[in-house]
């Protein structure tokens, strides 16, 4: 049976993989998206420091 890294690796490189890899590199580089990234990760930072 194939691991899970290989699976991965060969989903990546079919071509849906490669649709969804460029989907997400194109709402990496938007700018809405990277403010809604940090602020999650700033709450995430804030809830982890109050334990």
């Amino acid at each position: 049976m194939a691991s899970m890294v290989d699976r991965i690796k060969e989903y990546l490189r079919s071509p849906k993989g490669h649709e969804h890899v460029n989907r997400a590199k194109t709402m990496a580089r938007d700018p809405r998206t990277q403010h809604r990234v940090r602020e999650f990760m700033d709450r995430l930072r804030t809830r982890r420091t109050h334990h």
